[in-house]
């Protein structure tokens, strides 16, 4: 079957929202539980955030995989610049990710492919693409997130030239899916 690579849509919000649940092991969920309104489904906040036009998380920074019209994995990805004026994170949750940053570096939020689609050479796809992007950005590497966890993906990561910089640890919570230490990695483009 042809799986087709292309940029993300406003229309495929949603199904950027669940693959995002699928590859933060419960982060997203956490992020989107602090922003719901009372009753809000934390499905129908990401996709409202990923709707948006003109921020770091929307469907414009979205590569998708399709096949036969179905959305089947995507790529969230942007360009991780240093600020000097943020402001130090505060949320014992997420206050451990904010130093697991490579600036200058094309950083993938999200890279998910729905069950059935995976293992077959896709993930790499889309590191190719990834790959053209830091050339059109002028980047000189790519980074992620990963978690101690998750050891498949760490060895995909890995036999496509990523090593770990830097570790912390996972604050632990009800929605996080994930124990133990989160894995900053880098790939340095040559």
């Amino acid at each position: 079957m042809s799986v087709l690579f292309r940029p993300g849509r406003r229309a495929d919000a949603r199904d950027i929202a669940r693959l995002f649940q699928i590859s933060s092991e419960g982060c997203a969920d956490y992020i989107w539980s602090r922003i719901a309104q009372p009753g809000q489904q934390l499905l129908d906040v990401g996709a409202m955030r990923y709707a948006r036009e003109g921020v770091q998380f929307s469907y414009e920074n979205c590569l998708i995989a399709e096949a036969e019209g179905q959305v089947i994995g995507m790529m969230h990805s942007f360009v991780m610049c240093h600020d000097p004026d943020a402001q130090p994170e505060t949320d014992p949750v997420l206050a451990p990710y904010a130093e697991m940053e490579i600036p200058d570096t094309l950083y993938i939020s999200s890279l998910a492919l729905h069950e059935g689609w995976r293992n077959r050479g896709l993930g790499g796809r889309f590191l190719q693409h990834a790959r053209q992007r830091c050339s059109e950005q002028g980047v000189t590497g790519l980074s992620l997130i990963d978690y101690a966890a998750n050891t498949g993906a760490r060895r995909f990561y890995e036999r496509h030239g990523f090593g770990i910089v830097k570790t912390c640890q996972i604050t632990p919570h009800p929605l996080i899916r994930v124990t133990g230490e989160a894995y900053l990695m880098h790939c340095p483009l040559s």
